[in-house]
């Protein structure tokens, strides 16, 4: 995004201010798709205040799974120490997908042509006078 857009539009990455309001909190780590996370300060409740800087679009659905853990406070260290390590069955996290050409559209969407297998005979429609 063209750096006029990036002091109001906090939906295409991290505005001037959210960089601003992380001068002195410190970088923690990084996961595969880019998306940076940092910590520093308390809230209210006294736990240490997350951040995630996202690499690209905001969507929460490009967090990780093990850094969600970190951002709410479900492990306290970080992931690469509190977690163990991921199953060789395990498949790698992919974003929320609607809305793009790989979102999922089962058959007889309208995206997909929209004919539907015909009714296998155990449906039988409502009707008022029944």
């Amino acid at each position: 995004m063209g750096i006029n857009l990036n002091p109001f539009t906090w939906w295409n990455g991290a505005s001037w201010g959210t960089m601003v309001g992380l001068r002195g909190k410190r970088r923690v780590g990084e996961d595969s798709l880019g998306n940076v996370y940092y910590q520093g300060g308390r809230d209210t409740n006294g736990n240490p205040r997350r951040w995630v800087i996202y690499n690209g679009a905001n969507d929460a659905s490009r967090v990780a799974p093990e850094w969600f853990s970190w951002l709410h406070h479900q492990v306290d260290d970080l992931p690469d120490r509190a977690l163990p390590a991921p199953r060789t069955w395990q498949k790698p996290a992919i974003p929320n997908l609607t809305g793009t050409a790989l979102a999922y559209r089962p058959p007889g969407a309208m995206e997909k042509g929209g004919h539907r297998a015909a009714a296998t005979g155990d449906y039988e429609a409502w009707t008022p006078d029944a």
